[in-house]
């Protein structure tokens, strides 16, 4: 029923496509350059300035849409404009290693600023202009970040040409050129013609200074004693280690009085520095593996990095932390980008638009340009906004921008077509999840396993994680590494690593009233394979780390390590933990999230789990299979030793009859006692049953396979059967094995069968149980106590989860056990499902356990952290 999933895999994608034909966006007009790429823009009340490829700067009247003046001076390409609306002043940066100031009110030039040490700093990609302290900040090809103070400088109106007297600079601020007679010559600014072949000197007068055709002399004598040079002091070289493409001032909130400005680079990081007086200094830095950063904005102290593969990181100031990612389109470049409000328009080098409302979510999308957009701005005009784009098809394109009017949850919820529940994320990443048949136990389905690994690999990254697959060995699915950053402070920070599982068990139609790869709502519920076991409850823990982060409230880290085996036994688990426990890091706390409750109706915390040992036994003879009637009472039949031997396993009161298996059996306490007196009122079985359930050793004969055609004549010449044991504290695994197969051994050899018996362990778990005297623990249970309104009950589980255990032992802490499903959501069963109720309280429940773990109080009971676990 699943032949062709592979071409309709669900989009990696979280965000929500809202998009209706109301919400897009109207053309108002095209501006068409002269054949070149528009690279940069900016805007005043009444023009739009557009920074060509061809290094001139087009100034558009905003009322009529026309040409009103051309502004040279640039010999290389346009790479970036600022508008400085205290000064009146636009900034241009170029691929001719300058940066130029003009005036917004007479359009004409007012300074030259080269960088330090002129042509080396290469193109000059970002400019940025803080009002606060008259500051203009440079990005350099050459990695380094330059700096200058300007005031009180005169502007071009003011300027005199017979005054000797340069420039009015505030002392050590800025280097204005000299007189003539005393500044040096620049190598470009007052070089000669090539053709002859003269050195720079100060009296060439180049009549490029003054602009293409501009042989002015005296406004070339104006112009060269307004050059202004960025002096060695106000560079930092290797800013970045790669160029430094964009940069934008962050406005400082209420209570920060100290602006900041942050740089993104072709280094796959976003820095953020304090923006002193005399010096920027490094904040802190944002490192990312999604290509360079190309374009970056923000709103308030929420910073949008766009990034070369299609990828926006957002990111949080205050607590210095990715708080999400947003996957415009994979593999396609976001070369600008802008805000309105707290909307965000991305533009991409496929010529599309896309809107993204404040919850992420695509609310338009269009195709703007036939080519490369390569810049943008949000413009007003009168009340109106309007986004503006540039693209390398010669085209400026001015768009109509209206702010969101409502929020959009109301545009959720009114929409026709989308559930009241499908507001929340986590439900529709969940049919995302579920549509993956990520199916273990079948070879076919291998490639789904790892495309499952794939999409959860780039859901949590979009949640705010950093993450990455951990291989686990060739034919194997891998596991998923993902960690939530909590916020910076002077503490260290509890570390809880969260486990889980992608993979699910076969779910052939019979018996399902849906597809099981369908998420189908029904009357509170959501059915599908995995919903409850494992997918739902690893969604929900990763909103709840989400939601925090998004919030500025995530004081822990969150580790997840999601693996693909766990029903198959975990292959290959144990290796890869080993292999990649650096990586992994320090762990506090293991949270796990993998039952269900004992009923439907009262919230339950899981503190214990049997261990498991599989064992498979194989009597063969030396002969074929025989026909009964030929050689019946002839042979002595592997069969009927196979019946024998596993009759001596139990007695008649099914106790296993190992020598010395009840002997380390842990002695049930007065507490557990009582509280298996409470279980047995709830759900109105005995206690008894319960504790043979859960605390008590058990012996299971699973399956007996023959040898041949199955047919009643004949006498199969070998028998395979496969058992386990129910392991509890305080067993030993490894003794427990070994007594296991010494009996069967003993008991086989005083048959005196001529047949040859063959016995293998398969498999092994150690049991698990909780501390419920732990301050982690007790955090967890108040945490479900205040959600639910009412206290939890402490359950065991008769089954195993291998990896609970070892992840104990691995990382030498204590791990915690939260159901989130029901007694009756059918795991491992047709019509498999999750309540809804269920899904949301249990982020809540985690989301307040977070809290906990995060609490001044809480710290003191971390272990110190040594050289070996960091």
């Amino acid at each position: 029923m699943h032949e062709g999933f592979e071409h309709h895999r669900p989009s990696a994608s979280l965000s929500r496509n809202f998009q209706t034909d109301a919400s897009m966006p109207t053309l108002i007009h095209s501006l068409v350059e002269q054949k070149s790429s528009v690279l940069s823009l900016a805007a005043t009340n009444r023009y739009i300035f557009s920074g060509s490829q061809n290094e001139d700067i087009l100034v558009w009247n905003k009322g009529t849409f026309t040409l009103k003046k051309t502004l040279h001076g640039h010999t290389g390409s346009v790479l970036a404009l600022e508008y400085a609306k205290d000064k009146e002043w636009l900034f241009s940066s170029s691929g001719d290693s300058t940066v130029r100031v003009w005036s917004t009110k007479t359009l004409e030039p007012l300074y030259v600023i080269t960088p330090y040490q002129d042509h080396s700093a290469g193109d000059l990609y970002s400019i940025a202009w803080l009002p606060s302290i008259q500051t203009i900040y440079v990005g350099c090809q050459n990695t380094s970040l330059q700096w200058l103070e300007i005031n009180n400088l005169i502007t071009r109106s003011d300027c005199n040409p017979s005054h000797d007297s340069g420039t009015s600079v505030s002392s050590g601020t800025s280097t204005p050129s000299r007189s003539s007679s005393q500044r040096q010559a620049h190598k470009f600014f007052d070089s000669y013609p090539i053709y002859e072949r003269k050195p720079a000197d100060v009296f060439a007068r180049n009549s490029r200074i003054g602009g293409r055709g501009s042989p002015d002399s005296d406004l070339s004598i104006s112009i060269s004693r307004l050059h202004l040079e960025i002096p060695s002091k106000n560079v930092i070289d290797s800013a970045h280690y790669g160029y430094i493409y964009c940069m934008t001032i962050l406005k400082p909130g209420e209570e920060d009085k100290e602006p900041r400005l942050a740089t993104g680079s072709g280094d796959e990081s976003v820095k953020i520095w304090k923006c002193q007086a005399n010096r920027p200094t490094l904040e802190h830095q944002f490192q990312f593996s999604h290509g360079a950063v190309l374009a970056i904005v923000a709103n308030g102290d929420t910073i949008f990095a766009g990034c070369q593969d299609g990828y926006v990181k957002v990111l949080d100031l205050e607590t210095k932390t990715l708080i999400r990612t947003i996957i415009v389109n994979e593999g396609v470049d976001i070369l600008s980008m802008s805000m309105l409000n707290s909307d965000l328009f991305t533009c991409s080098a496929d010529g599309r638009i896309k809107r993204w409302s404040a919850s992420f979510d695509c609310i338009a999308s269009w195709q703007a340009h036939k080519k490369i957009i390569l810049s943008s701005i949000v413009t007003g005009r009168g009340n109106a906004f309007e986004l503006i784009t540039g693209g390398n098809d010669s085209q400026i394109k001015v768009w109509e921008a209206v702010p969101s009017s409502r929020s959009i949850s109301q545009e959720i919820q009114s929409s026709p077509c989308i559930g009241a529940h499908a507001a929340d994320i986590m439900t529709y990443a969940l049919s995302k999840f579920v549509a993956i048949p990520s199916i273990s136990s079948i070879s076919s389905h291998q490639e789904d396993c790892r495309q499952a690994a794939i999409w959860l690999r780039k859901c949590l990254a979009q949640l705010g994680a950093t993450t990455s697959l951990l291989p686990t060995g060739e034919g194997i699915n891998p596991l998923v590494l993902a960690t939530f950053t909590g916020s910076v402070g002077e503490q260290r920070k509890p570390r809880i690593l969260f486990y889980g599982h992608y993979d699910v068990i076969s779910a052939p139609p019979d018996g399902w009233d849906s597809d099981p790869f369908i998420l189908t709502g029904k009357n509170g519920y959501l059915y599908g394979r995995g919903a409850t076991d494992n997918k739902g409850p690893i969604l929900a823990i990763a909103c709840a780390a989400a939601d925090l982060l998004s919030n500025r409230a995530l004081g822990v880290d969150i580790v997840f390590l999601i693996e693909g085996e766990e029903e198959c036994g975990s292959l290959g688990f144990r290796d890869a933990v080993r292999k990649h426990k650096e990586a992994i890091g320090h762990v506090d706390a293991i949270l796990v999230s993998n039952s269900t409750w004992i009923t439907d109706d009262r919230p339950c915390i899981t503190y214990g789990l049997r261990g498991v040992i599989h064992c498979g036994l194989e009597i063969s003879s030396n002969f074929p299979d025989l026909h009964s009637g030929v050689e019946g009472g002839g042979v002595v039949e592997p069969m009927a030793d196979m019946v024998k031997l596993l009759s001596t396993l139990t007695n008649d009161k099914n106790r296993v009859q190992i020598p010395g298996f009840y002997d380390s059996v842990r002695p049930e306490s007065e507490d557990e006692k009582r509280n298996f007196e409470l279980l047995s009122k709830i759900t109105h079985k005995s206690s008894t049953t319960l504790e043979s359930r859960w605390r008590e050793p058990s012996l299971t004969i699973h399956t007996i396979e023959v040898s041949g055609p199955k047919h009643a004549t004949v006498i199969p010449g070998s028998v395979k059967a496969q058992i386990s044991l129910r392991i509890v504290p305080d067993q030993d695994l490894d003794r427990t094995s070994k007594s296991l197969i010494d009996y069967l051994k003993k008991v086989y050899h005083g048959f005196r069968s001529p047949n040859k018996l063959e016995i293998s362990v398969n498999h092994t778990a150690d049991w698990w149980l909780g501390r419920l005297d732990d301050p982690w623990f007790k955090a967890l249970e108040s945490a479900v106590r205040e959600t639910w309104g009412e206290e939890p009950l402490r359950i065991r589980e008769g089954g195993s989860i291998p990896s609970v255990p070892y992840l104990e032992k691995e990382f030498g802490c204590h791990a915690l056990h939260f159901p989130m499903g029901q007694a009756s959501d059918q795991a491992h069963l047709p019509n498999e499902r999750i309540s809804l109720i269920n899904l949301h309280k249990g982020r809540d429940v985690v989301q307040r356990f977070f809290r906990k773990a995060a609490e001044p109080d809480f710290l003191r009971f971390l272990k110190p952290v040594t050289d070996a676990d960091s």
